[in-house]
């Protein structure tokens, strides 16, 4: 039996992957669903890139994770097919289909089970799909896109538990997806939610591909949301990285003025500056001009992500989020925290300690790396009061009791698993 080695791509936008089939002018498999594939002639990754760019022309899809290959043998073609399966990122769903694909659905990994595919395409899937691992370890993306991850694996261990081929305890799972990014709130919360509304394992597929659905309209109505809170043609002040800011101000129609802090520790603003200077008209300031700017220059509006909302209405984010809040208010200039509903976290809060950062170090470094003792303060986060930030989540600005009430229905969902 002849050993061939062959890549297989999986490309992803949002929460679905692209599946082609197989046209005529391919060699093996024709008339069949598969990933983006191609003999492995060379460097596997190379290789990968080079069929993604042949076959779909999406050429800016980014490799988010690359799999142990496995081994498929079909006595059809006397082969053993050594694949090595990549999962990408894309940012459009624009495919430019060549020869090789008779046509091309984006569809949730789970009708992998549906159609007639190439062997061993849900296994090669398996070795690049969001784990309890990625979603725990993942120290380059926001809580959105991880939570997402998170429904993503919770999804298809659903899907695999229904369509038979192993038995899954999707509770354990859920329990574990919990407790993954314990400072991320929003990934429990849709977590609990998918369960609760399931009701009974049986269900949680169904429920889990609702819960994607409506997160996907959530993240877009939010950003809607957010532009309707600022004038035309604004001047905006920001910090820290917020996948939802970023959406946001590009949304915003016609001229765009951003002064981006540059976000210690860790200067995550650098690159959010980078990213906005081909549409905007961009100043990068150091955290200690946040004020300085809000005092001198014409800025309509600061716009800041969330980490999570508690149930008072406090704001935890990025450090430095409370001062900007605090200057913005001595010059009069409304401050938004634009998050979707889920960051809003259940738990009511001690009121005995209300302005204890969450996290009280982790930026050390950056402050002193010398030799002399001394104590040095560096918070991730701080929390910033109610009074002096709206909340606008996916249906608008949120007042505190809005907040409270979305609290204790994110409670109620927790009662899944008592």
């Amino acid at each position: 039996m002849d050993e061939t080695h062959v890549v297989t791509c999986f490309l992803r936008h949002r929460a679905s992957v692209l599946l082609v089939r197989r046209s005529d002018a391919v060699g093996s498999y024709s008339g069949l669903w598969g990933g983006v594939s191609g003999y492995a002639e060379g460097q596997p990754t190379e290789q990968a890139h080079n069929e993604i760019d042949e076959e779909t022309g999406l050429t800016t899809a980014r490799c988010v994770r690359s799999g142990e290959p496995l081994s498929v043998t079909d006595d059809r073609y006397d082969t053993e097919w050594i694949v090595h399966p990549y999962l990408f990122d894309c940012d459009s769903r624009a495919v430019e289909p060549n020869k090789e694909i008779a046509e091309y659905e984006w569809v949730s990994p789970v009708e992998i089970h549906r159609r007639e595919t190439v062997p061993g395409l849900w296994a090669a899937y398996e070795r690049v799909a969001p784990t309890v691992d990625t979603v725990a370890a993942d120290d380059e993306h926001g809580a959105e896109y991880l939570s997402l991850r998170a429904l993503e694996l919770l999804r298809d261990a659903a899907s695999v538990r229904e369509y038979g081929t192993t038995d899954r305890s999707l509770s354990q799972l859920a329990r574990r997806l919990q407790t993954a990014r314990p400072n991320m709130s929003v990934v429990a919360t849709r977590i609990n939610r998918v369960m609760y509304d399931a009701g009974a394992d049986a269900s949680v597929l169904g429920a889990a591909e609702r819960a994607i659905k409506r997160v996907l309209s959530a993240r877009d109505r939010v950003t809607e949301a957010g532009v309707d809170q600022l004038p035309e043609e604004p001047t905006v002040l920001t910090l820290s990285r917020s996948g939802t800011v970023r959406r946001t101000l590009e949304r915003v129609e016609g001229a765009l003025d951003v002064y981006v802090a540059v976000s210690r520790p860790g200067g995550e603003g650098i690159a959010v500056a980078e990213s906005l200077s081909s549409t905007a008209d961009v100043t990068l300031l150091p955290d200690g001009a946040i004020a300085h700017a809000l005092s001198t220059a014409e800025i309509d509006a600061v716009l800041l992500g969330a980490d999570t909302v508690l149930a008072d209405g406090r704001v935890v984010n990025k450090v430095g989020t409370r001062t900007a809040a605090i200057a913005a208010a001595h010059e009069g200039i409304p401050v938004y925290a634009v998050t979707t509903e889920d960051k809003i976290r259940p738990e009511q809060q001690r009121t005995d300690s209300p302005d204890q950062p969450v996290n009280s170090g982790g930026g050390e470094a950056t402050v002193y790396d010398g030799t002399v003792d001394l104590d040095v303060l560096a918070p991730i986060f701080d929390v910033t009061p109610a009074a002096l930030i709206t909340v606008v989540t996916e249906d608008g600005p949120q007042s505190v009791a809005d907040i409270e009430r979305t609290a204790t229905r994110h409670r109620e969902y927790t009662t899944w698993d008592q």
